[in-house]
């Protein structure tokens, strides 16, 4: 099953854990292939770095590079697709255009505008506990 996490969940997934960081162990054991594109690599990286972040990801034990590397060393980064504009907020379409180019069959993301969304193109677009209740679904 090939996913493309949102930022937003990974973020979460790295200093938060709960359902985000199970999508995540889903791709450590093989039950889904998670893709990204340059593009959202490199929000994460600026995500992670905002000072607000600062006092969690020391809480967590980890950097900033540590958490990118260990996110680099779980995806298969996807040249992105071109899309039209079709989110309210045009960051949105990166998420989109990412897996569009990834032939992803899932979208995971706290985002509640894409969330509103529902699907793209056919693939779903979900939280991350409705998203791991697809993968405990799908054959292996």
């Amino acid at each position: 099953m090939r996913v493309v996490a949102d930022t937003n969940t990974v973020v979460s997934a790295f200093l938060w854990g709960g359902p985000p960081r199970a999508v995540l162990d889903a791709a450590h054991e093989g039950r889904i292939t998670l893709h990204t594109s340059p593009a959202l690599l490199a929000e994460l990286e600026d995500v992670l770095a905002r000072a607000k972040f600062a006092a969690r990801v020391r809480q967590v034990g980890s950097t900033v590079a540590e958490i990118l590397a260990e996110f680099r060393a779980l995806v298969a980064v996807e040249l992105p697709a071109t899309i039209p504009p079709t989110a309210r907020d045009p960051d949105d379409d990166a998420v989109l255009a990412a897996a569009l180019g990834a032939r992803a069959v899932l979208i995971v993301t706290r985002d509640r505008d894409l969330l509103t969304l529902g699907t793209f193109r056919d693939i779903p677009i979900l939280a991350a506990r409705e998203a791991l209740e697809l993968i405990a679904a799908a054959p292996r």
